[in-house]
């Protein structure tokens, strides 16, 4: 095995016009947000029922994702698995640009940002969002010192590993934060569950590493670094198990549910009479983002392609924003219980499935916030020598 030398990555001709589309997704989100703030969120498909639309879903989803991408460095540091460790850097810088890029896509939706310095100076305990704004700041923070330490010359390996631990705690935390909102949010039958919590650390796990590959390989392919086929196998393969973990903890939480008689209702409208909220379940979570990556990961010969794996990258990460969009939107479309064992009828959409379509505006506010992850991605990958000049087997401790 070769020594590990990393290089900022040069400003080729693919790069500089990846940049250019992520800049104008980025200026289109900024023009979404300035037109939705300027007339309200009347524009957009939101309303009193369901209050947290598509640009939600997209900050869930990159949050989500900022965690589970930070599960590469740990693999390596703390758990000493050495093919990961010339990736550890990239994947502390892919970390945090996920969780700014998530962040800045649900400030931005508030309609009033400046309404966070309130959020930050009067705080609530008894709120979990309350929690969330120290977990994700001090994600930020912890995980900063971790990039630093893993690039620092002279650093002792120890001090890697203990920062490493800190940051793998820390983003668990985070995920059972994030994932606390919906679980401890007992007005909504479709969130009032403590599965929610690992189930949402399942879904860090599997769409980091989905992120993270497509990240690595394609800035790889852009700079003209090798990336080694069993290097990616075998992130393929620990794919795979995350993504069969996902849907392990989705099963129990339906049957769960099942099983719950104040629960029926949901389980009936999502698993069969939801409509859009249905298809996307069994055709976008359960078979896009589950069953089709799990055949063509571990097929006995289409597996070990790399083709196989990039492509079950994408889908899986379909299906966590499909999944995503159920939790959050099928959630709030069914009405609330607010006297149980009555039906409840008014003027005012009481006991009645509520309607969404999200709009252009909302979806461009989201696509805004992965555009912006990317960017500052490879801003930290231009100025910062945080990748390998090669990721070849030959170059990896396999």
């Amino acid at each position: 095995m070769e020594r590990t030398i990393y290089r900022e990555i040069a400003a080729t001709r693919g790069v500089w016009q990846l940049a250019i589309l992520l800049a104008a997704f980025i200026a289109a989100a900024g023009l979404a947000v300035l037109f939705i703030e300027h007339h309200g969120h009347i524009v957009t498909g939101m309303n009193n029922q369901i209050v947290w639309g598509l640009p939600h879903v997209f900050a869930i989803f990159l949050i989500v994702a900022a965690s589970g991408a930070l599960n590469v460095a740990s693999i390596a540091s703390v758990f000493g698995k050495t093919p990961y460790k010339p990736l550890a850097r990239l994947s502390a810088l892919l970390a945090l640009a996920l969780l700014a890029g998530g962040l800045a896509v649900l400030v931005l939706d508030l309609g009033r940002p400046d309404r966070l310095i309130v959020a930050m100076t009067k705080y609530n305990f008894k709120s979990i969002f309350a929690w969330n704004i120290y977990l994700y700041t001090g994600f930020f923070g912890v995980v900063g010192v971790y990039l630093f330490v893993q690039m620092a010359r002279g650093m002792p390996p120890l001090a890697v590993k203990v920062v490493g631990t800190v940051a793998f705690l820390w983003r668990l935390a985070l995920t059972t934060g994030t994932g606390s909102i919906f679980g401890w949010l007992v007005a909504r039958t479709a969130y009032d569950a403590a599965i929610m919590a690992p189930l949402f650390i399942a879904m860090s796990f599997a769409l980091g590493l989905a992120v993270f590959i497509l990240v690595a390989t394609g800035v790889c392919k852009l700079t003209g670094r090798a990336f080694g086929e069993k290097l990616l196998n075998r992130m393929g393969r620990l794919l795979g198990i995350f993504a069969a973990v996902v849907l392990y903890f989705t099963a129990v939480q339906h049957l769960s549910n099942m099983y719950v008689a104040e629960h029926a209702g949901i389980e009936r409208f999502i698993l069969a009479d939801g409509g859009i909220y249905t298809q996307l379940f069994w055709i976008g979570q359960v078979l896009i983002g589950g069953v089709i990556p799990l055949i063509m990961i571990f097929h006995p010969t289409g597996g070990v392609k790399p083709a196989s794996t990039i492509v079950a990258s994408v889908l899986i990460l379909l299906g966590g924003l499909a999944q995503l969009y159920v939790i959050v939107i099928g959630g709030q479309a069914y009405p609330l219980e607010i006297f149980p064992g009555y039906e409840v009828s008014s003027s005012f959409f009481d006991g009645g499935i509520s309607s969404y379509a999200p709009s252009y505006l909302e979806f461009a506010l989201g696509l805004g916030g992965v555009a912006l992850a990317l960017m500052i991605t490879g801003v930290g990958l231009k100025i910062l020598r945080i990748l390998p000049l090669s990721l070849a087997d030959a170059n990896v401790d396999l």
